[in-house]
């Protein structure tokens, strides 16, 4: 019996990768694809792997050669007078990161579409999926709205503590490439952005492409 047969699926499934800040919409937005796609999407979030750490490695201002500081490290700060919520991932945390990468590429390689609900907090991250899913067909996908947006939701989420979204709101698409295509959650409602990606999905995707390539484009080239 060959590999192949065992899996079912000789080509490898989409994936659907989501980047945006905390309280973008990136999760209203993976369940809105899960319900309108024709085919199945497998629904894989950093929070999963988040919230399956023990908490002795989940710390609060943790310090170096601590076990809060080696895995999610939640981190106060005053910047410029505002308050920000740094979220810092130690060796541990980064490990497991890049395992959920690879659980993404096992996933697909066995025929599965997947959509992912990911913050591409550091430019390494997406470096790491473009090689992880170099034979994966991968729209990268950016979700949007405005800071103000971000924060009022944020504040009305249990267990969020202020001023995390603003810490990365740019910089988490300061990633050095374009995506493939962008959505706006204040502008658009969930039904509207899922057929935005939906639609996209019909054509080849690019950005990770042109990324490797080390040919960016623009943002917002659909």
């Amino acid at each position: 019996m060959t590999s192949d047969s065992i899996s079912g699926s000789s080509a490898p499934g989409r994936v659907v990768l989501l980047n945006g800040s905390s309280s973008s919409g990136k999760t209203t937005l993976a369940q809105a694809l899960q319900r309108h796609s024709e085919q199945p999407l497998q629904y894989l979030a950093l929070d999963h792997f988040r919230d399956g750490m023990p908490d002795q490695i989940r710390g609060l201002n943790s310090p170096p050669g601590t076990p809060g500081h080696s895995g999610l490290n939640v981190v106060p700060r005053s910047v410029a007078g505002q308050r920000l919520t740094h979220i810092e991932f130690g060796d541990v945390g980064k490990r497991v990161l890049r395992g959920m990468r690879r659980a993404v590429q096992a996933l697909a390689n066995e025929g599965v579409d997947v959509v992912v609900d990911d913050i591409l907090f550091e430019p390494a991250f997406l470096a790491d999926y473009a090689q992880v899913l170099l034979h994966v067909p991968t729209y990268l996908v950016g979700v949007r709205c405005s800071l103000a947006c971000v924060e009022a939701r944020e504040a009305m989420r249990p267990g969020r503590f202020p001023g995390t979204a603003r810490s990365h709101f740019d910089s988490v698409h300061a990633h050095g490439a374009g995506y493939d295509v962008e959505v706006d959650t204040e502008a658009m409602g969930p039904r509207d952005c899922a057929k935005r990606v939906l639609n996209r999905l019909t054509n080849a995707p690019q950005a990770l492409t042109r990324y490797l390539a080390g040919t960016c484009f623009p943002m917002g080239s659909d």
